[in-house]
């Protein structure tokens, strides 16, 4: 099939592992990335207001570029007549713009997933209202969380489905540390995450507490006020995120790397529950009865609910060292057994997108 993948296309964690997993799945690809709509090399004053200003649109969904943007998509579906517009996290496209390329484009198949939860609070204002506008206009509305699948379907979605996050095997995976990269890496406990004001700052005091070795990698910004408040972990200040080969690194560097489920997106499991487990390394999760079910306690996972019961757990592992291995051994089994890679999902996707145009 012809697919236009349309999004942002900040990161290769999202709009290019799909498109990568589509062709391996023998489809062919077209990428209409909108990041470059409000890009613009800075160097003069006058280039300087330009980037000002697009940046503006960009936030706030609206003013010229955007109008350009949406305008180019239809063109370019009238053009090309692509068996399945794939709209990634479709924050930028107008609910006029979809219901334009039904008409333009009659029996293309209109898709639609979304990474994050538009129907909690704690968002920018505003972010979430062409996406949410436009789910009537989809054929297929795919869902991260169980949650919003009646989200979907009270705001106007036809069909909606489950499409859970994934890793990609071939950067998510064991792979063995020089010397130099363990000593850049290698820890008792990594987290590497955004902070959140939940639970998680008592727990990574928790595992510092019980003297075990702690490395935390995540945006500075926002864990920098976090740690200086916290006498026990300021010794960390600052953090900085990880990308990529050093990110899988900082996984694998690690004896336990520790997971928790974002409270403003309402997530019962996340892209982590994936990556940890594909790095070999054994994964201790804030429970949820959802990552319960994919990953059984103490066999192939473990989870904890309180930091009392994360210091336990981290204690009974970091002295048992076979046990560790064996759950964490389990743990990657248990994720090649059930497919969670990028190109298993994408072979639901495609399922889905053929029982629509089956029908049609």
């Amino acid at each position: 099939m012809k697919i236009l993948i349309v999004g942002d296309w900040h990161s290769e964690l999202h709009e290019e592992a799909v498109s990568r997993a589509l062709v391996e799945l023998g489809h062919s690809v077209e990428r209409f990335p909108w990041h470059k709509y409000f890009t613009f090399s800075t160097g003069s004053i006058f280039s300087h207001v330009v980037h000002l200003w697009r940046r503006v649109q960009n936030k706030y969904l609206w003013g010229p570029n955007l109008t350009r943007l949406n305008s180019d998509l239809i063109d370019i579906v009238r053009r090309d007549q692509p068996k399945v517009v794939f709209v990634y996290r479709g924050t930028h496209i107008f609910s006029k713009t979809l219901y334009a390329l039904r008409k333009v484009a009659p029996d293309t198949v209109l898709v639609g997933y979304n990474n994050d939860n538009p129907f909690t609070v704690g968002h920018t204002i505003g972010l979430w209202r062409h996406f949410i506008a436009g789910l009537p206009a989809l054929d297929l509305a795919l869902a991260y969380r169980h949650a919003n699948l009646n989200d979907f379907s009270n705001a106007g979605a036809q069909r909606t489905e489950l499409l859970r996050s994934w890793y990609v095997p071939e950067r998510n995976r064991y792979v063995r540390l020089s010397n130099e990269e363990l000593e850049q890496f290698s820890s008792d406990v990594v987290f590497a995450g955004h902070y959140e004001p939940d639970m998680r700052l008592a727990c990574l005091e928790e595992v510092v507490r019980r003297g075990w070795r702690l490395r935390i990698f995540g945006h500075t910004e926002g864990w920098k006020q976090a740690l200086e408040s916290s006498p026990i972990l300021r010794h960390i200040n600052p953090v900085y995120p990880m990308w990529n080969d050093d990110y899988n690194r900082a996984l694998c560097g690690a004896r336990v790397a520790l997971c928790f489920l974002s409270k403003l997106n309402q997530d019962t499991y996340t892209r982590r529950c994936f990556e940890i487990p594909a790095s070999g390394t054994l994964m201790l999760s804030e429970y949820s009865d959802d990552l319960a079910s994919m990953f059984a306690a103490g066999v192939e996972t473990d989870y904890f609910r309180s930091p009392q019961e994360l210091g336990e757990k981290l204690d009974y592992y970091l002295h048992n060292e076979q046990k560790r291995i064996s759950v964490a051994n389990a743990g990657q089994k248990r994720l090649l057994q059930d497919k969670h890679d990028v190109v298993s999902r994408m072979q639901q996707v495609v399922g889905w997108i053929e029982e629509i145009r089956g029908s049609n």
